[in-house]
């Protein structure tokens, strides 16, 4: 694998002799001073073009940066043309074959400064011009844990405990995907939400759990995490159910904590009541 260095000079290289290319910039994990340093870390870029069209028709250039892997165009697949502006923007998403990504955005020089600026994880790389206004150093506050007001707290309690009863209705069903599908996509989220914001109450909102909660465990007790992790079943039923009641446990417990430290209601009967029901549905005791 080629190392960081070549490939940023090999970026600005093709950046500084292409006239068409006038400014330069990184987001994303690189340009996060928080995120773990490792060598499968994408290169986010941004070139501020005066013409996004000719790289379009002539995408030879992209062999400049190595040989691709594989190469994803997902702005020629917007559904509506008038929303997708390729005259504005445009990006491509490149593996290469020695292992390196670099997600490369074209953006027009015109929108150059409003997009550099709108995100606090910015690092300008070249700006030939000085159209890129004077940036702060990168941060990650854009994602730092917000607190929660009442009404985003009450309808994440609602949502767990609701979609809890679809995976006891997939698992008394014996609909397996059904169940998990519920669990993964719905009712894990909502858990995740009410440990973010528990963390988040940890450490003042002042750091970010980064995308799918990658960084949760660094803010949670190891308790906590080992029970979280327990949520993730074998496609199987009794692992599945042992998984749901985790969940439950945990999300009651700490919906408890980030009620009582906000200051806010928290329908324990509601969550005492979901359970039981789900307990009837295991044990095909609705009918009594």
């Amino acid at each position: 694998m080629r190392s960081e260095k070549t490939l940023y000079d090999l970026i600005l290289s093709f950046a500084r002799h292409n006239d068409a290319i006038r400014a330069v910039w990184m987001n994303g994990s690189r340009a996060n001073p928080n995120a773990p340093k490792d060598i499968l870390q994408d290169f986010d870029i941004v070139y501020a073009v005066t013409d996004i069209g000719p790289f379009r028709k002539n995408p030879g250039w992209i062999a400049r940066f190595g040989k691709p892997l594989m190469v994803l165009e997902p702005d020629s697949q917007m559904p509506d043309a008038a929303s997708a502006r390729p005259d504005e923007k445009y990006t491509w998403l490149m593996l290469f074959e020695d292992g390196n990504r670099i997600d490369l955005t074209l953006r027009r020089v015109d929108t150059a400064a409003g997009h550099a600026a709108a995100s606090r994880q910015t690092v300008v790389l070249l700006d030939k011009d000085h159209i890129l206004p004077d940036l702060p150093p990168a941060s990650d506050a854009d994602y730092h844990v917000a607190r929660p007001d009442p009404d985003t707290f009450c309808q994440c309690c609602e949502s767990f405990w609701w979609d809890a009863t679809y995976v006891a209705k997939g698992l008394w069903r014996r609909e397996i995907l059904y169940a998990m599908d519920h669990l993964n996509q719905i009712v894990r989220p909502s858990l995740i939400d009410m440990l973010t914001w528990t963390a988040g109450l940890a450490t003042g909102f002042s750091v970010s759990t980064g995308k799918n909660g990658k960084y949760l465990d660094r803010y949670l007790p190891a308790p906590v995490w080992k029970r979280l992790l327990a949520t993730y079943p074998l496609a199987e039923p009794e692992s599945v159910w042992h998984a749901l009641y985790t969940a439950g446990g945990l999300f009651h417990d700490a919906a408890r904590h980030v009620a009582s430290r906000l200051g806010y209601s928290y329908n324990r009967q509601q969550a005492i009541a979901i359970g039981l029901y789900i307990s009837k549905i295991r044990g095909n005791r609705l009918d009594r």
